[in-house]
């Protein structure tokens, strides 16, 4: 008996230890990992062992991610096609609209000329020059005293089929309106058919209080169907000349029989700033800046009057067709050269001496268009600690080439 009793308790330590070393070997063959579970556990995925639930009680939960925000696309840029300027390619692609703007002394300040991609300035008749805004990748905001078509102006205005904004005309312009108006040379856009595109202000008097806006003109140029699309440049540009290569002083002087245009070179914003006969800085109405493109040519052209029977009229026609002398002013250096006009719908190109293109800085030009015989002052600039040049000036007498 005795024996029996000391048997029980070996027994049961044996039990005991056989039990944990049972154990210790099943929990050292179970794998934590791996495709290699097979032979009998195969289905160990499915209902955890005792690994499985030991790491389910250790282990934290993973934080959920926070959502990345959706990165917004850089849009694409492209070289406006009148100016060279950088834009998207909507805005590149607004199909151009070149309006008549009044110059008599009850018309300024005009609105609109900050947002036009090119400004042309021509003589009119008795003795005041018309400006042409060609409104390109800018949507402008005021934009007036609208006035009437002549047709040297259609003639610039179809190098881009612009929708061509006016009130009225000469003869010889509506006759050329109503037969290649429908975007055959432009799309016309006539304030006496659509009135309602147009308003009149109580500040002025008429006909200098006609004014139109940026969207109204959009607006129409989608009635006229003058669709947006892609373009191709005439010109040629390139970015600012670097400061230290810029020169200083220098101004541009072109007389109207009444109005005399300045330019005053600014080495800084590398900009020609405009003044006109009565203001000593010419702004625009519609957002109080000053006027100062980045570019200024001034080309001579032959005038004569116009045989449209009405003599008292004293209407002007142009040779814009043929070629002639030009000076083309960018970064503070005035070239001598030539501008070429082939066709009526073909773009007026400019030439240096050589013959070669002349390369404008990107942004906006004005256009100063002279009659031959008139005087053109022209103070080059200097670079800085250089001597000053003196004013040179040239007076072009008419001659069959228009130069």
């Amino acid at each position: 008996m005795f024996d029996s009793m000391r048997r029980r308790p070996l027994l049961g330590a044996l039990g005991v230890a056989a039990a944990i070393a049972v154990l210790a070997v099943f929990i050292t063959w179970i794998p934590t990992s791996g495709p290699s579970v097979a032979h009998g556990l195969a289905d160990a995925s499915t209902a955890p062992g005792p690994a499985t639930v030991g790491s389910a009680l250790t282990s934290s939960p993973s934080p959920t991610p926070s959502p990345s925000p959706t990165p917004i696309p850089t849009p694409i840029l492209v070289p406006a096609p009148l100016t060279g300027r950088l834009v998207t390619e909507a805005e590149a692609q607004q199909h151009p609209i070149a309006v008549m703007i009044d110059d008599l002394d009850a018309a300024r300040p005009q609105s609109g000329l900050n947002a036009a991609s090119v400004v042309w300035q021509a003589p009119a008749e008795g003795g005041i020059p018309r400006y042409m805004l060609i409104f390109g990748e800018q949507t402008p905001k005021a934009v007036g005293p609208v006035r009437s078509a002549r047709y040297y102006y259609i003639a610039w205005a179809a190098e881009w089929r612009a929708l061509y904004v006016h009130a009225g005309g000469s003869p010889q312009a509506q006759a050329t309106l109503a037969a290649r108006g429908d975007g055959q040379l432009v799309y016309n856009a006539d304030e006496f058919r659509w009135g309602p595109f147009f308003h009149r202000i109580k500040e002025r008097f008429a006909p200098h209080n006609l004014y139109t806006d940026g969207k109204q003109l959009r607006n129409l140029a989608v009635r006229e169907n003058a669709a947006d699309g892609p373009m191709k440049a005439v010109w040629l540009f390139a970015p600012d000349a670097p400061l230290e290569d810029r020169p200083t002083g220098g101004t541009i002087q072109v007389d109207y029989p009444d109005n005399v245009i300045r330019y005053a070179y600014d080495r800084t914003s590398n900009a020609y700033l405009r003044s006109v006969t009565g203001e000593l800085m010419q702004v625009d109405a519609s957002t109080g800046e000053r006027v100062a493109p980045k570019n200024v040519v001034v080309m001579l052209m032959s005038f004569g009057p116009l045989n449209d029977g009405h003599p008292n009229k004293k209407r002007l026609e142009a040779k814009v067709i043929g070629s002639g002398k030009a000076w083309i002013a960018t970064n503070g250096r005035t070239i001598v050269g030539t501008w070429v006009k082939t066709a009526l719908d073909k773009p007026t190109q400019f030439f240096d001496r050589s013959g070669k293109p002349v390369t404008l800085t990107v942004g906006q030009t004005f256009v100063q268009v002279m009659p031959l015989g008139s005087t053109v002052l022209i103070r080059d600039s200097s670079l800085p600690g250089a001597a000053s040049p003196g004013p040179s000036g040239t007076t072009a007498s008419p001659s069959p080439s228009g130069g």
